[in-house]
């Protein structure tokens, strides 16, 4: 890969990772504000409603991937990416100076609602956006390579988030960080957004949509284009409902999960999370590589077998794990069979679609399966946690990820399509050909 090629690599992943920052903190943090914004009461209650509005965040990703999946296609990668961040700068913003309950009653309710409406905006847009910049700034040999660090990038931004609550934990009382010490991460996270938006300011935009000439077909980037490639837009949802289930169970959830079902302190809990996804990310450009040089569907099948069978025995073990050790490595078990999923999927998405609605072809299916299923798995786990039956949700996770393998056992291989000529149906089979073959090429789920 040449020098400019890592450079739109690096702006790309750069603005990711802060957007990624802001959107996980907010989980991460959640235990120690979610009794300011609500009456004194039930700790799980308080918990289960802060989480509540965290998912009402992914209601607006379809939104958000409808919104700014058009911007990117209409207008360029760059002017997506662009106002993704500023969206997300203005949501940290707003939590950051959100009033607690004692100030304002249910009035800091309303401020953190709509930071999280900003942000599930932001966001829906944010992961298409990103997976159609990063795979289009490609070689084409290095799509999955390059690609898998849009989830470096995720998980950075959440291991800042979880090294910084770490710090905190240690530097500052409990009190205090249930106080006003959540509020830090935030502004923080407004601050990188800022910079982000400088960098992204100068960004180069990629040659396949610069040399598409998707910019004069009238109908780029609408519903009505979309329409046409329905079948793959189907794909992206269900692909993505099993890998969205586990990636938010083993990253999100699991700190919470081991703190208040394992018993686990809070700071061990958090010191779990963060070392597991420290090898988690670096796991992500060798799984990418790997499937540049055997193909996507063997990591996706891989995936969804480990999820099926394995979540169920880890989550229980994960249970009475009990000290530092035992849930590090169970959660790393859980994490890599996950890479299998997340290393790739942005690559896999952006391959499906032809150029002039590749940015909404991912973003809105994406958006739509993670408002369902990613956003709610918290909320789910909790509600099955309430109701006294928590060994249910490891089912849950694990049917999901069922579903998913019937979809990549079925799905063509998309490693080898010229991004650049996707869109017309072959003569015969509508294969993928490889890139150089004659003809028009595009993908859709097998028969």
């Amino acid at each position: 890969m040449g020098r400019e090629q890592w450079k739109k690599i690096w702006v790309g992943s750069a603005g990711n990772m802060v957007e990624w920052f802001d959107w996980f903190v907010y989980a991460t943090f959640a235990v120690y504000f979610a009794d300011a914004f609500f009456p004194e009461g039930n700790e799980t209650a308080n918990l289960m409603n802060t989480m509540g509005i965290f998912a009402v965040g992914f209601f607006m990703r379809p939104v958000g991937g409808w919104l700014l999946g058009r911007i990117g296609d209409r207008r360029g990668r760059k002017a997506a990416l662009t106002l993704t961040v500023t969206l997300m700068s203005a949501s940290a913003i707003l939590i950051a100076a959100a009033p607690t309950y004692r100030t304002a009653g249910y009035g800091g309710v309303a401020v953190l609602l709509l930071a999280r409406l900003l942000q599930g905006l932001s966001v829906g847009g944010e992961y298409a956006a990103s997976a159609t910049y990063l795979t289009e700034a490609s070689a084409p040999g290095r799509r999955g390579f390059a690609s898998s660090f849009q989830y470096v990038s995720m998980t950075a931004g959440q291991l800042v988030g979880l090294g910084l609550q770490i710090v905190m934990q240690r530097t500052m009382s409990e009190a205090a960080l249930h106080s006003w010490g959540w509020r830090v991460p935030f502004v923080i996270g407004a601050l990188g957004a800022a910079v982000v938006f400088y960098l992204r300011r100068s960004m180069l935009e990629t040659e396949v949509y610069a040399e598409s000439g998707a910019a004069g077909q009238a109908d780029r980037g609408t519903l009505r284009a979309l329409w046409r490639h329905r079948r793959e837009a189907f794909l992206v949802m269900a692909l993505t409902m099993g890998g969205t289930v586990a990636y938010y169970t083993y990253t999100t959830y699991l700190t919470k999960y081991l703190s208040t079902s394992a018993g686990m302190a809070k700071s061990t809990a958090s010191l779990v999370s963060f070392c597991a996804l420290l090898v988690f990310m670096c796991l992500q450009p060798l799984a990418g590589l790997l499937s540049d040089r055997i193909g996507r569907r063997p990591l996706l099948i891989g995936f969804a077998i480990g999820s099926t069978f394995l979540t169920v025995p880890i989550m229980t073990l994960l249970r009475h794990a009990g000290t530092f050790w035992p849930a590090f490595g169970l959660a790393l078990l859980a994490l890599v069979v996950v890479t299998g999923y997340t290393s790739i999927n942005a690559c896999v998405k952006a391959e499906l679609f032809p150029t002039g609605v590749r940015a909404l072809g991912v973003a809105l299916p994406y958006a739509l399966a993670n408002a369902l299923f990613g956003g709610t798995a918290e909320y789910v786990a909790l509600w099955f946690k309430k109701a006294g039956a928590e060994s249910g949700f490891p089912w849950y996770v694990a049917g999901c990820a069922a579903v998913s393998l019937v979809v990549y056992l079925t799905m063509r291989e998309t490693r080898d399509i010229d991004l650049g000529r996707i869109g017309a149906r072959g003569p015969e089979t509508g294969r993928a050909q490889p890139s150089g073959a004659s003809g028009p090429t595009t993908v859709t789920p097998a028969s």
